[in-house]
C-alpha cells in the first residue's frame, strides 16, 4: 500500500459548519451547565473538531436566574475582582451576584472553562446569556439542547 487510505481533516475558518444553540438553564447545576456550554462553545462534541480553530457553535443559555448550587455554595462561593486601587479587592458571594447581575454567574463559570488566550476570548464572543425565557435571537432558528437527555 503506498498511499494512505486515511487522512486528518483539520477544519479552518471555512469548513466550519457553526449553528446556533439554545439551553434552558432552570434547574441545572451551575457547573455541569458550564461545561456542558464550554464544550458546545469549544466544538468539542463535533467529529471534525480542531484545537486551534473556532469550530464551536453559537450558543444561548435562557432563564439564567434559575440556575442551581449544591451545598451552601450560594453563601460560602465568593467571586473577587480588585479596582486597581491599593486596598481594592471586592468580594461578592453568588447569592448577591444573583441579586444583581444572574447572568454573570454563568458568563464566569463558562469563561473559567475556555482556553486563557485569544482563542478562548473569541469563543466567549459566541456565548449570550439572557435573563428569563426571551432572547433576542430567534432569527437565528436555534436548536433546542435538552441537557438532560445528554450522557
Amino acid at each position: 500500500m503506498d498511499t494512505l487510505s486515511y487522512k486528518t481533516v483539520s477544519a479552518n475558518k471555512a469548513t466550519v459548519d457553526k449553528q446556533w444553540l439554545l439551553i434552558d438553564a432552570e434547574g441545572q447545576t451551575l457547573g455541569r451547565l458550564a461545561s456542558e456550554v464550554a464544550k458546545f462553545l469549544r466544538g468539542k462534541h463535533k467529529t471534525n473538531f480542531t484545537p486551534h480553530v473556532d469550530c464551536g457553535d453559537n450558543v444561548i443559555v435562557i432563564n439564567a436566574e434559575k440556575i442551581q448550587l449544591s451545598g451552601n455554595k450560594w453563601e460560602d462561593k465568593v467571586y473577587l475582582r480588585y479596582t486597581g486601587y491599593p486596598g481594592g479587592q471586592r468580594s461578592t458571594t453568588a447569592n448577591e451576584l444573583l441579586e444583581k447581575h444572574p447572568e454573570r454567574i454563568i458568563e464566569k463559570s463558562v469563561k473559567g472553562m475556555l482556553p486563557k488566550n485569544k482563542l478562548g476570548a473569541d469563543l466567549f464572543r459566541n456565548l449570550r446569556v439572557y435573563v428569563g425565557a426571551e432572547h433576542g435571537q430567534e432569527a437565528q432558528k436555534p436548536t433546542v439542547v435538552n441537557l438532560n437527555e445528554i450522557k
